[in-house]
């Protein structure tokens, strides 16, 4: 079976399943540094606020779904070698199911632990979602252009 052969939802499973190979430990630590980091500075430089750690969560979140989307395109050691060729052959679909993770929690973060309104929480999401995807795609596009 081709993979013109699938349906939208079977596609949908796919990129779920591809997302999930990523080296998720690993981004968590990323992400947990960053946002340490983030909030040092933001402690340090005076930026004092009832919102204090909402910039400190988006940068973590961004950084914990940028290493482990593009970690997991870049991986060679996956076991299932057909959802391997899978996210090859469809970079920015296997980089959405992260985006979109990234959207949500972004605006999530944004409203309860900043003072965004939910409107505003989503247009200051869609910035870090679209890199998140632009990265990604790109990453996952150039590996399977070298392969093939």
């Amino acid at each position: 079976m081709g993979h013109e052969d699938l349906s939208r939802r079977e596609n949908r499973q796919l990129a779920v399943a591809s997302a999930s190979t990523g080296p998720w430990r690993t981004a968590a630590a990323v992400g947990a540094v960053v946002g340490g980091v983030t909030l040092g500075v933001d402690l340090i430089s005076g930026h004092w606020s009832t919102s204090i750690l909402a910039g400190p969560a988006e940068w973590a979140l961004f950084f914990f779904f940028l290493v482990g989307t593009v970690g997991g395109q870049l991986r060679r050691d996956t076991g299932d070698r057909r959802l391997r060729r899978w996210a090859d052959a469809h970079p920015w679909q296997a980089a959405v199911p992260a985006t979109g993770a990234l959207l949500v929690l972004s605006t999530l973060a944004l409203t309860f632990l900043g003072d965004w309104g939910v409107i505003g929480a989503v247009f200051a999401s869609l910035l870090p979602a679209g890199l998140l995807l632009l990265v990604a795609g790109v990453v996952g596009s150039v590996k399977a252009a070298r392969k093939g």
